[in-house]
């Protein structure tokens, strides 16, 4: 069957021709369209489910929102584990998944069962689902900084603008702000004007509540047109809380201003950040969409930056000190010497050993056309290009059938070079013949070795199993080559009879060897 194989494409050159022309066209695709990521996402397939709790200790988390929720989403299909966690005001419950299972699918069946939820928790509380985002989308980090400007103005900056902009990108899920002070307004009441006019905060809350709000009131008809009638009663200044009316004192209003002092204020924090020891800054993380491509989403951000720059105030600088994507050029560039390195050297010992540089081309050239083979399997089985992925593939394992194939079609054209008994084309026939089954059997045990790998779960899976799709896709690539392409092309190169090539400095160090 092997040489019928052979036969069939050593007369079909111009079919082989085509088929080298779609695998380029095909793997150079895969290769400017593939995720390259700076490492592999070892997260497992998770959703994470946030509830603010604000004012709750962490019992009160854990009886009254942790434990409900959890027990809602219990049983969900295919699901590994399920785990919380309870703190003063926060509780976080995080359901597993199977890897296989798509991650919008796995977020839609959690969000049916929160509807149920919702019912056991206290009023109030709105539990939400954490972003489509991983630990290693953190794919872009910032500060924001402007001379003049205090930490709660440019808090407020990043948040208001920078950080919705941001938000817009394509392939970003989530931006999030550290440090700095959060605006508020605060409503100081002073409890002794407060008892003076039988007044509680639960009074001034609900005052402030009910009068800070738009309503509609309908419309009027006049002269054949319609009116829309609107309430407008949100307070957008301090002297529109000012002006609101919190009770009546024998016929006179109250203001809100009698009784409390109003003013711009930070929300109380828990922590702080620094750079270079010069003080607080502001800091912003961009956490990139899952699956998504961390080399196009950072030159997206980096973009968008640019365009940010002019419509910030003037004085305010963004300045980023953290940028993946430098990382990921760092990757591609090791991979890209190693295959020049890697290449060169196969031509190097080729020639040393078969004394003609045709022959160590043409193997040569196994190693970029196999990658890119190796490329398309990656996309088709939804690897990214990493590190762990193309950092494993060793070159000398992918040209191993095409050696074995070009040595033994040299070997026999350098018999008898000035009498041939048969043409060229029936030597490499026939050589082609000869290595064909120990062709196979070599590179079908070398993939036996990578298959255990594929059977990995869990963090270990993650972790190896694209490395090993990626080197078997390589090595059934360079077996197809050594089949067909390489006995083609053997045959066009080689018209005429070789002369034996003198290694006499190979038998010398044989000799001294043994």
């Amino acid at each position: 069957m092997l040489q019928r194989f052979i036969d069939f494409h050593l007369h079909q050159r111009f079919l082989v021709l085509v088929a080298l022309i779609a695998l380029l066209v095909g793997g150079i695709w895969a290769l400017t369209n593939i995720p390259i990521d700076a490492f592999p996402d070892l997260t497992n397939n998770q959703v994470v489910i946030v509830t603010e709790a604000r004012g709750m200790a962490p019992v009160e988390v854990e009886q009254l929102v942790t434990f409900p929720i959890e027990s809602a989403v219990m049983g969900l299909p295919r699901t590994l584990e399920t785990r919380s966690i309870s703190k003063l005001g926060l509780s976080i419950v995080t359901i597993v998944f199977e890897d296989s299972v798509e991650i919008y699918l796995a977020r839609q069946l959690v969000t049916e069962r929160l509807n149920e939820a919702r019912s056991r928790i206290p009023s109030g509380l709105e539990p939400t689902l954490g972003p489509v985002a991983t630990a290693f989308g953190e794919v872009f980090q910032y500060t924001v900084e402007g001379d003049g400007y205090s930490m709660l103005e440019l808090k407020t900056i990043h948040d208001w603008l920078i950080r919705y902009q941001l938000r817009t990108v394509p392939g970003v899920g989530e931006v999030n702000s550290w440090g700095g002070f959060t605006q508020q307004y605060h409503i100081v009441v002073d409890p002794r004007l407060l008892r003076s006019y039988s007044l509680s905060l639960r009074d001034i809350y609900e005052r402030v509540r009910d009068n800070n709000a738009n309503f509609g009131g309908g419309y009027i008809e006049h002269a054949s047109e319609q009116y829309n009638i609107r309430g407008i009663g949100r307070a957008e200044t301090i002297q529109d809380l000012d002006r609101i009316v919190v009770a009546s004192h024998n016929g006179v209003p109250v203001y809100l201003r009698d009784i409390a002092e109003i003013a711009i204020g930070a929300m109380p924090r828990q922590g702080a950040v620094t750079r270079d020891g010069r003080g607080e800054t502001v800091s912003g993380m961009v956490i990139m969409l899952k699956g998504e491509n961390g080399k196009v989403v950072n030159a997206r951000v980096q973009t968008k930056l640019k365009e940010l720059s002019g419509i910030l105030p003037a004085g305010v600088r963004i300045k980023p000190f953290y940028d993946q994507s430098e990382v990921i050029n760092r990757t591609i560039t090791t991979v890209r010497n190693n295959l020049v390195e890697g290449g060169l050297l196969v031509v190097v010992i080729l020639f040393l050993f078969l004394g003609n540089i045709r022959g160590a081309l043409i193997v040569a050239a196994v190693i970029p056309l196999s990658m890119l083979f190796g490329f398309m399997g990656m996309m088709a089985f939804g690897v990214t290009a990493n590190l762990m992925s193309l950092g494993a593939i060793d070159f000398g394992l992918i040209v191993d059938g095409s050696v074995v194939m070009m040595e033994n079609a040299v070997r026999k054209l350098q018999k008898n070079p000035s009498n041939p008994s048969s043409s060229t084309f029936q030597e490499i026939r026939a050589a082609a013949h000869e290595v064909a089954r120990p062709v196979v059997f070599g590179v079908a045990i070398i993939i036996s070795v990578y298959l255990p790998v594929l059977t990995l779960e869990g963090l270990e899976g993650r972790m190896f199993r694209p490395m090993a799709i990626t080197v078997c896709c390589a090595l059934v690539g360079s077996l197809i080559l050594a089949l067909t392409v390489v006995p083609v092309a053997t045959s066009m190169a080689f018209r005429n009879r070789i002369p034996p090539h003198r290694d006499r400095w190979f038998r010398y160090w044989r000799n001294w060897y043994s």
